[in-house]
């Protein structure tokens, strides 16, 4: 499970071991000494670091911190690298999910959880303004978190172009697409993109779809959730891939 690290030593510590961290916070005006060192590892690594007011991490444990939090993820992280070998090593077409700044932990799980119900190889999620691999989404995930393989990118977008180049087709989930899931060819290798709960795809993002495709609704309601909308499409495509 995620967990709260603190202390200099502690934190230090934590990074050389190779564990996943979701962030670090570093008070402001001590990036000197330890903690300068502290940043420098935590920048070699790639892990996140955000500096905050002192009072910030007062509040989170009562002034023990020496200067620096590191939260610790509930579950390795990998590289995309890694999700592709996974489908190579199967003898399969990659199928990876891709959410784009997806903020809500349970929907994050939820779709973990669909995600290894139907053989996704893995999931890619943007290091920053996204949700992370926490508690929450661990238990909402029921397990799954630990069997699927999650990817921290810095830039989406060029991720998708190198992901296209390999031959990856790139589907994105839009409301106001033209094409309906079920009239798109979804068998191949795939990377299927969610967008956040309350804005969708970034542009960019969308500019590197190969295609959009929405689910047709008739009621009030004119969209789902993303973690309902993501398992319909997954589905969608595990029945292209393997029943058809």
């Amino acid at each position: 499970m995620d967990e709260m690290i603190f202390g200099r030593n502690a934190v230090t510590e934590l990074i050389k071991s190779g564990h996943s961290v979701n962030k670090i916070y570093i008070a402001e005006g001590t990036r000197y000494g330890s903690l300068q060192k502290i940043f420098a590892l935590a920048k070699a690594s790639g892990i996140v670091v955000e500096t905050v007011k002192r009072e910030r991490l007062d509040k989170i444990c009562d002034g023990r911190h020496q200067g620096v939090i590191a939260i610790a993820a509930a579950a390795n992280y990998f590289t995309v690298e890694e999700i592709l070998s996974t489908a190579e090593e199967k003898g399969e077409q990659p199928f990876i999910i891709l959410l784009d700044e997806l903020e809500d932990p349970q929907n994050f799980g939820a779709i973990l959880r669909t995600a290894e119900a139907v053989g996704v190889h893995g999931v890619i999620i943007p290091k920053r303004r996204s949700v992370q691999l926490n508690a929450t989404v661990f238990k909402t995930s029921a397990g799954a978190a630990e069997y699927v393989k999650v990817a921290r990118v810095t830039n989406v977008a060029q991720t998708l172009k190198e992901l296209r180049e390999m031959g990856l087709k790139v589907v994105g989930s839009d409301m106001t697409a033209q094409t309906e899931f079920r009239q798109a060819k979804l068998s191949e290798g795939i990377v299927l993109v969610i967008g956040s709960e309350g804005s969708g795809m970034r542009r960019l993002t969308r500019e590197n779809c190969d295609e959009l495709i929405k689910i047709p609704m008739v009621g009030k309601i004119n969209s789902l959730n993303a973690s309902a909308a993501a398992a319909v499409l997954m589905y969608e495509i595990f029945s292209q891939r393997h029943l058809k």
